[in-house]
C-alpha cells in the first residue's frame, strides 16, 4: 500500500573517494520503520550500472567497490520499509580519483578501510542489543501486567472470601446470645426439673 512506504533517505553524502571505491551515507527520516536499504548506482557515460540490494540492517552508509577511476557516477538510494520501498532519493554526482591521487596516501586508506568494516559491525552491534533490549523491555512489561492482573484476581477472591465469612459471622453473632439466652431458660427449667 503506497500509504505504508517508507519516504525517501535525505542528506545521501558520498565520503571517502578513492579511485575505484567510495562511500555512500544517508540519513532516514525517525519514525519510521526501514529494515534496509538499495542503491543505484551507475556510470554516467551508462557503460555500468549495479544495484545493490541490503535488508535486515539499520546501515546508513554502504561502500561503493569496482568503480572506474577517474570517472562519473551517478547513486540514487531507496529505504526498504515492511510493506515496499520508498521513492529513490535525489540523484548525487560524484567522480573516482585518479589512481596516482590515491598512491601517496595508501597506508592510511588502508587503514580507513579497516575503521569502515569495524564501524559496520559496531553499528549492527548496536542495532541487534537495541533489538534485544527492546524485546527483553516488552517481556517485563508482559510479566508486570500479569502479575497486576493476578494481584487484581487474587483481591477479588479474598474479598469474595471474606464476604462469604462476613454474613456467617455475621449471623452467628446473634445466635450465640439468643443461643445464650436458650441455655438460660434451660438452665432454670432444668433447676425446676431438679427441684
Amino acid at each position: 500500500m503506497p500509504g505504508d512506504r517508507p519516504p525517501s533517505p535525505v542528506n545521501v553524502t558520498v565520503t571517502q573517494l578513492k579511485a575505484n571505491s567510495a562511500t555512500v551515507s544517508w540519513d532516514v527520516p525517525e519514525g519510521d520503520v526501514v529494515i534496509g536499504y538499495a542503491i543505484l548506482q551507475q556510470r554516467q557515460d551508462g557503460q555500468m550500472q549495479r544495484f545493490i540490494r541490503e535488508v535486515n540492517t539499520t546501515n546508513r552508509a554502504c561502500v561503493l567497490w569496482d568503480l572506474a577511476e577517474d570517472a562519473d557516477y551517478i547513486i540514487q538510494v531507496q529505504s526498504i520499509g515492511l510493506y515496499g520501498e520508498s521513492q529513490a532519493s535525489k540523484r548525487v554526482h560524484f567522480r573516482t580519483l585518479k589512481e596516482t591521487d590515491r598512491l601517496p596516501s595508501n597506508s592510511s586508506n588502508q587503514g580507513d578501510i579497516t575503521m569502515e568494516g569495524l564501524d559496520k559491525d559496531r553499528q549492527l552491534q548496536t542495532g541487534e542489543i537495541i533489538i534485544i533490549v527492546a524485546v527483553l523491555l516488552m517481556w517485563a512489561a508482559v510479566i508486570a501486567l500479569f502479575c497486576r492482573q493476578y494481584d487484581i484476581i487474587k483481591d477479588n477472591d479474598s474479598n469474595n472470601n471474606k464476604e462469604k465469612t462476613k454474613p456467617s459471622s455475621e449471623h452467628s453473632t446473634p445466635e450465640r446470645p439468643s443461643g445464650g439466652l436458650l441455655r438460660s431458660k434451660k438452665s432454670p427449667s432444668v433447676n425446676i426439673i431438679e427441684v
